[in-house]
């Protein structure tokens, strides 16, 4: 996983509770209450979805939910921004476009 364990001036950083989600069908490490964006970042996910006209791959962007760069489908509901939505156990979780 791609995280910062240990920071040089603040010190370890505090291991919340670790569940699984599943992004296009595939278990996934996270930590219970960060937002999904950052979850499969830090798995090494940067597309999330793809443009409907051109297929372009899209990933974070404003990380504030105010573009739609970073839709995802969760639990069946489209158009999820997943910079804001956060993690919990068993999320299914797919890109779009």
């Amino acid at each position: 996983m791609l995280r910062i364990n240990e920071h040089p001036v603040l010190g370890p950083a505090p291991q919340p509770r670790t569940v699984t989600i599943y992004y296009n069908g595939r278990p996934v490490e996270a930590y219970e209450g960060e937002p999904i964006a950052v979850a499969l970042l830090a798995n090494g996910v940067k597309a999330l979805r793809l443009t409907d006209k051109k297929g372009e791959p899209r990933g974070i962007f404003c990380c504030i939910g105010r573009c739609s760069d970073c839709l995802v489908s969760v639990d069946g509901e489209q158009n999820v921004r997943s910079c804001i939505t956060l993690v919990r156990e068993g999320m299914e979780i797919k890109s779009q476009g």
